[in-house]
């Protein structure tokens, strides 16, 4: 109940009051009814445990098959040290030994004991007669006026950012590994300045996403300083952009592709998704069978079963007949495709006196020609699944760290997602590759006048 409707039930009658207060205990009693009862749409890990059926399926033992050949970690190609151990008497009553009956070795791998290094860099200025100027060589080991090395803060980047460790915890991990002392402001400033830096890089992956072919796009919640944002993820194979926006609107979408976007978008039912033009349009198959399932958790009347089963059968048809394409002919796949789409009109156009079913009839009407795009094209697929892969780094970094203070935090949080998951779609390691993009930034062109100040 808000302060206006508490406000309001004050000013009424006794009568008028005590029925108001009668409506909204019962919407709270049937709140709590749903909140016992989470929704398929809910991950595992926000559902109580006490809320969890029990397990009723055995679950297989722990480890390999019975008769597995056993498999061990493999011998290092590479040795760096070697140690020699011999006793000179016996540890257990001291008699003096002779020279040893059995060898064997041992490959022990650990990482050494790291301190830091503390490096003094003398730069030396040159006047250039051409230039009428003085020049002098940049230092990559750093940003410009940092006295943090690259290396570290690439690694804390990815280590907050994409790993999702919090601030705190990673002054404590680098206090504690590399014997190094930092604050957490810092860092954040640090991880700013890396930011502003990698920019012009962040716009390309964007311009990049937004001129693809396949594209899969998605929208999760976002808090900036307390307020209700939205982080958006565009994403192809190999390249991940993110956006932090206070709108979750088409004006977003529109802003990024343009009104007509000429490839094919792959994602959910959002609205914000009907005001562009595509090449062609996918929409996610999981979304339809999750509201499907959600549906039966209340509606067991038999008209709904009915609806659910006959669309079940042609959405698992749809997939079935992708499946199988490369193994029919195309006169044999063109006419199964055909029978398909009957089947789909047939069924939108069946009345149905079902709410939810009239309800859902009413989303497939909208998109019947953006139901079965996947077997038009290749390379796309009824699921959006890759943007929402995309989005479960984010969001469990949302889960640890919360919001974000500042809209400068926002754009360095996209800016470094963006960079360092795009690196891991291409299989590179998001550290080297980062480190090798911001080192190659400052030795392309240094931006002039711009003083990185980094609060260690």
């Amino acid at each position: 109940m808000t302060r206006d409707e508490a406000i309001a039930i004050l000013e009424m009658d006794r009568e008028d009051a005590i029925q108001a207060i009668l409506i909204l205990a019962e919407k709270a009693e049937n709140y709590d009814r749903l909140c016992d009862k989470p929704s398929p749409t809910t991950p595992s890990g926000m559902t109580p445990s006490y809320l969890k059926p029990a397990g009723k399926r055995k679950r297989r033992p722990c480890g390999r098959k019975h008769g597995h050949k056993g498999i061990s970690r493999k011998r290092p190609e590479k040795i760096t040290a070697y140690q020699t151990h011999t006793l000179k008497s016996c540890p257990d009553c001291h008699q003096p030994l002779q020279n040893p009956v059995r060898t064997y070795k041992r490959y022990i791998e650990d990482i050494p004991q790291i301190d830091p290094v503390v490096t003094e860099h003398t730069v030396h200025g040159s006047w250039c007669s051409c230039c009428r100027k003085i020049v002098q060589p940049t230092v990559t080991d750093a940003l410009p006026n940092a006295r943090l090395g690259l290396r570290l803060v690439v690694f804390t980047a990815w280590l907050h950012y994409l790993v999702g460790i919090s601030i705190n915890n990673i002054v404590k991990m680098v206090s504690v590994f590399f014997n190094f002392h930092i604050s957490a402001g810092g860092l954040t400033q640090a991880w700013k300045s890396l930011a502003t830096l990698l920019e012009s890089r962040y716009n390309d992956i964007g311009q990049k996403v937004s001129a693809s072919a396949v594209l899969h796009a998605d929208e999760t919640g976002w808090r900036l300083n307390g307020k209700t944002h939205w982080l958006w993820c565009f994403t192809t194979k190999t390249l991940c952009y993110y956006l932090i926006t206070r709108n979750r609107g088409s004006p977003v979408i529109e802003k990024f592709l343009g009104r007509l976007f000429k490839g094919i978008l792959i994602c959910d039912f959002w609205g914000a998704y009907n005001k562009i033009n595509a090449l062609a349009k996918q929409r996610c198959f999981y979304h339809l069978f999750t509201e499907l399932v959600k549906v039966d958790t209340y509606n067991r009347s038999i008209p709904w079963k009915a609806f659910r089963k006959k669309l079940s059968r042609v959405l698992k048809d749809a997939l079935r007949l992708s499946e199988e394409k490369n193994h029919l002919s195309p006169e044999c796949f063109l006419r199964l495709k055909k029978r398909l789409h009957y089947r789909l009109e047939q069924f939108l156009i069946t009345p149905y006196q079902d709410k939810d079913a009239q309800r859902l009839i009413k989303r497939l009407n909208r998109h019947k020609e953006e139901l079965f795009t996947f077997l038009e094209h290749e390379g796309v697929s009824p699921y959006n699944n890759h943007a929402e892969q995309q989005m479960r780094k984010p969001v469990l970094t949302r889960k640890i760290s919360q919001q974000n203070r500042s809209a400068q935090g926002a754009n360095t949080q996209a800016i470094l997602m963006t960079l360092l998951r795009s690196a891991e779609l291409q299989g590179a390691n998001p550290v080297e590759n980062l480190l090798a993009i911001a080192k190659n930034a400052l030795t392309v062109k240094t931006p002039s006048g711009l003083a990185y100040k980094i609060a260690c």
